[in-house]
Order: C-alpha cells, then sequence, then structure tokens
C-alpha cells in the first residue's frame, strides 16, 4: 500500500517536471486607424451630467427668430416666448456675446374633435323597483354624447446648449384657442408654458 501510494508521488512528480505544451503567444495589436483620436462614440460613454443652473441667457436659433404663424404677428410670438423664457430665469443674451442656450420654436393651428358624455336626469342609475313597482333590479338611463369641433394652438420649443450644439431640452404644448386675436395670444402664453413646463429637469 504504501508503495503504491509512493510510486502515484513519484509519477506526479515526474509530470510536474515535464514541459509544458502550450505556451502563451499572441499577436501584437494592430496600430489604431487615425480617426480614432477624432471620433466620439456617445453610447459607449455616458455622457456627464448637465449644470443647468449655468444656463443664463438664450438666443434664438441660427440667430433667426420665429416669424408669425397660427394668426399671430411674428412679434407677438417672439414676446409671448421671451416672456416665458423669462419666467424660468433665462434672459436675452448680449449680441455680442456667446448665448448659453439656442432657442428654436413652432408653431401650429390644429382643430381637434371633442367628446363628453352626459346622463339625463339627476341620477345616472339607481338600484330598486322600476317605474311602475312591477320589476326590482338595477336601472339606469343611456348617456348621451355630445361633440364639438375646437381650435388647438400647439407649441413646440427646443433648447440647445450653446456650447456643444446638443439638445438639453425638448417640449410641447397646447391650449385651446378663444374666439378673436386676443383668444389666440392667451392660447399662445398658455400653450409655451406647458411645453416648457418641467424646465429645468
Amino acid at each position: 500500500m504504501h508503495r503504491l501510494a509512493a510510486l502515484s508521488l513519484c509519477l506526479g512528480l515526474g509530470a510536474c517536471q515535464s514541459p509544458n505544451p502550450y505556451r502563451a503567444e499572441s499577436l501584437p495589436l494592430p496600430p489604431a486607424p487615425p480617426a480614432a483620436a477624432t471620433v466620439f462614440e456617445p453610447d459607449i460613454y455616458p455622457a456627464a451630467p448637465r449644470d443647468y443652473a449655468a444656463y443664463r441667457d438664450w438666443a434664438w436659433l441660427h440667430d433667426r427668430p420665429p416669424g408669425g404663424s397660427a394668426g399671430l404677428d411674428a412679434g407677438q410670438v417672439q414676446t409671448a416666448l421671451s416672456a416665458v423664457l423669462d419666467q424660468h430665469g433665462l434672459r436675452p443674451a448680449h449680441p455680442s456675446a456667446e448665448a448659453d442656450l439656442r432657442v428654436s420654436a413652432r408653431l401650429a393651428l390644429k382643430r381637434r374633435i371633442r367628446a363628453y358624455r352626459d346622463y339625463y336626469g339627476p341620477f345616472g342609475g339607481y338600484y330598486g323597483y322600476g317605474y311602475h313597482w312591477d320589476h326590482f333590479g338595477v336601472w339606469g338611463r343611456a348617456p348621451l354624447v355630445y361633440r364639438y369641433e375646437e381650435q388647438v394652438l400647439v407649441v413646440h420649443i427646443a433648447l440647445i446648449d450653446g456650447s456643444d450644439g446638443r439638445r438639453v431640452w425638448r417640449g410641447s404644448g397646447e391650449a385651446r384657442v378663444d374666439d378673436g386675436q386676443r383668444g389666440r395670444a392667451r392660447a399662445l402664453h398658455r400653450a409655451a408654458r406647458r411645453a416648457l413646463q418641467g424646465f429645468p429637469p
């Protein structure tokens, strides 16, 4: 028994002293292409968190303010958008300075079909006997569906970082338009506020 154990130990030691047939070999990595120094893959590395408090002023994208649209002249549109941006602490940039944000805005006037249900009478239904006290159960009335058409003003606003050109905000808002020019101006203010609701995130 002892001889068998000693023989196994000797064979094991002899196997350890034999040369290893597997050798670590590797080919050198090929040189990186010249474009690797300039190409940036944003999907590989997460973007650094933005400091929204650093955005203080703004200017129109490509220095082209939005024109008149949806029955409103260009002055009304630009004044309303400037007022909403001012409510978020953003001031117009000086013409000779580089703006922190570039603003793009687009308006659209759309028609929507609204519908609502109304139940005839003070009660939509009840539980008990019928009108002639002949049957017991659940009773109700069929709803009346009313449909009407209304005008809706939709405002799309995008904010682009002035230094790297990346979009930092995109929002849209809508508001019902009342009759008349004043109604459209009020709808523009409401829709613009909703488009920037939640900024900065």
